[in-house]
């Protein structure tokens, strides 16, 4: 099947994601821009996908959210793996006129953004675009910190208090780039030094990061879960928690609104790139 996956300003046969990566593109050039009177295009939520049942309850839910913000937008659900429906099975049912944008339920870049992802599109002729992850991004760090408020973060900064940022890791640079950036930005709403760790792939590990702030002397260190929803990496990142750990993110406000930024995003850089290109002589 030939891949027209509009994922972005098509140049000397190549397409961009809204991640910066280049694909080739076979098929003619198509713009994903609705019209004047077109509907919008769908928001496709791609979700990682996990065998705890929690989490795709968690993601069904924050799907529902979404759905109550725009009413009249077509939200559609999809996992690169684990669960269904399965992003080609999505992308399928779709059907080859009506264009989406696919948003990554991810928290920073890596190889699911930057290949898998449009790799997946483009094997489908729907016209389709790939939004940047959630974060970094001012709305994730109202998340996590809100969790953690939750899971009894004093009002009062304490001296002695610390954050190790738990996220799942990666071996792409840009993702542990991206939870690094998350880490300064929730350490400058906190007022407390953050510690960016990982589940796996990448280092140091909670356990690891949690050594290294108590002997700093910070004896009051809580984990902060950024986490779409519960799972293994969730729940064992967690365990090494010895003070507090907030929850998953969920179904936050901010996820939501965080979700429909990135796929407003998306079609502004679509619209912007189409009026330059009208411009060219």
């Amino acid at each position: 099947m030939t891949a027209t996956t509009r994922t972005g300003t098509r140049t000397g046969g190549t397409t961009r994601t809204a991640a910066g990566t280049k694909t080739r593109a076979t098929g003619p050039a198509r713009t994903s821009l609705p019209g004047a009177t077109a509907p919008a295009p769908a928001l496709v939520v791609v979700a990682h996908g996990s065998r705890d049942p929690r989490a795709l309850s968690t993601v069904r839910a924050l799907l529902g959210e979404v759905r109550a913000l725009r009413p009249a937008l077509p939200v559609h659900l999809s996992h690169i793996e684990l669960n269904e429906p399965l992003l080609p099975d999505t992308l399928g049912a779709l059907g080859d006129a009506e264009p989406a944008v696919l948003v990554p339920l991810l928290l920073s870049r890596g190889h699911h953004v930057t290949r898998d992802i449009p790799e997946m599109a483009g094997a489908f002729p729907a016209r389709t675009r790939v939004a940047a992850p959630l974060g970094p991004h001012p709305l994730l760090v109202d998340a996590l910190h809100a969790r953690l408020l939750e899971a009894g973060w004093p009002a009062r900064v304490p001296a002695d208090g610390a954050v190790v940022l738990a996220s799942a890791g990666s071996r792409d640079p840009q993702s542990r780039a991206g939870t690094a950036r998350t880490a300064t930005h929730l350490a400058a709403r906190l007022g407390v030094p953050v510690l960016p760790a990982y589940a796996s792939a990448a280092a140091p590990t909670v356990p690891e990061a949690v050594r290294a702030l108590t002997a700093r002397g910070y004896r009051r260190v809580a984990v902060a879960s950024c986490f779409t929803a519960p799972g293994r990496f969730a729940t064992e990142c967690a365990a090494a928690a010895p003070w507090i750990v907030s929850a998953p993110l969920g179904t936050h406000p901010a996820m939501a609104r965080l979700l429909l930024h990135r796929y407003d995003e998306a079609l502004r850089t679509v619209g912007t790139a189409a009026r330059r290109a009208a411009l060219v002589p």
